[in-house]
């Protein structure tokens, strides 16, 4: 018997598995202690689903690992399969293609390829959350550039989300919130380059910064709950400091000033740049979240998307 089998119980018709599993579907159960509950969910599923299915959207972007925007309680779990066949259980979405790549084995998963499941998670999802993905897909090397093109210009559904996702990708940020922070910047037309490494008059390596407001000497990044740690606390201050040496300056903002504060973005750089404020460039930003899972409007309007219950409805 497997590990994997270890963690997972099928049943036969009207059978239990007993108190120490928790259900995942009809006849396929997890254990109750798991130290991984969402695997474990997906390695029962895969147990009483064709051997050829796939895991596919988000339900492969968990397995992994890739950054994702903050994810609904009860998303359902997704599959690719092949032919007319299509199977139906509370909980699932299956998608049919007349034919499947071979897939791809983690965690003794398979799953779809990484472009396909970039391309169904393009269906459902809105820009700014697809870009998190992609990023985190490009900087983890699980994708072929060459073969997203391809995808985009499939004509597919969903290839004219992942276009979009594709102009505003870059696999240079280094985190989810790095990367809301960047599009802020960009559909307020603000030019930014990714971990800009700083140099004095002489060439010596003051830092890098996450985001580089080109054509000044300021420097925009995301301050994370691990800047906040003592050690890490002590390295930033010296950086910083050295920064401040070569005539550059930091700002640090964090993730509510990215969602609730940034009209002060927005002003910190027209200040940097040397341009009049406009406090409406940042209707851009708030029409990006307003499809975003980042904010309640942004889930809203992607649980309508997937099929899910509103709120109002689940509390019903």
């Amino acid at each position: 018997m497997g590990d994997d089998e270890l963690e997972i119980r099928l049943t036969s018709r009207g059978k239990r598995a007993g108190g120490a599993w928790v259900q995942v579907t009809r006849g396929a159960y997890r254990r109750f202690d798991t130290h991984d509950p969402v695997l474990d969910e997906l390695r029962a599923w895969q147990a009483v689903l064709s051997p050829t299915a796939q895991l596919t959207h988000l339900s492969a972007a968990r397995v992994r690992r890739w950054w994702l925007p903050p994810l609904p309680d009860d998303l359902p779990v997704f599959v690719a399969v092949r032919g007319a066949s299509r199977p139906q259980r509370p909980g699932l979405v299956v998608s049919r293609h007349q034919t499947l790549a071979d897939p791809d084995i983690v965690d003794g998963l398979r799953l779809a390829p990484a472009e396909e499941t970039l391309l169904a998670c393009a269906r459902h999802l809105g820009p700014l959350d697809l870009t998190v993905l992609l990023d985190s897909a490009l900087r983890s090397g699980d994708c072929d550039m060459d073969v997203l093109l391809q995808l985009a210009d499939s004509g597919r559904r969903g290839s004219l989300g992942l276009t979009a996702a594709l102009a505003w990708s870059d696999p240079r940020s280094e985190s989810a919130w790095e990367t809301l922070l960047r599009i802020l910047h960009r559909v307020c037309d603000i030019e930014v380059e990714p971990q800009h490494a700083v140099t004095d008059a002489d060439g010596g390596f003051l830092g890098r910064g996450d985001l580089w407001l080109v054509g000044t000497t300021t420097l925009h990044e995301y301050d994370g709950g691990h800047h906040l740690e003592r050690r890490r606390q002590r390295s930033d201050l010296k950086r910083v400091r050295r920064l401040g040496n070569g005539d550059w300056q930091r700002r640090g903002f964090t993730a509510d000033d990215v969602l609730h504060q940034a009209t002060s973005i927005l002003r910190d750089a027209d200040l940097s740049l040397g341009r009049p404020h406009d406090p409406r460039r940042i209707r851009s930003w708030h029409d990006v979240l307003r499809r975003s899972l980042f904010t309640p409007a942004g889930t809203a309007w992607v649980r309508q998307q997937l099929g899910l219950p509103t709120i109002g409805e689940l509390g019903a």
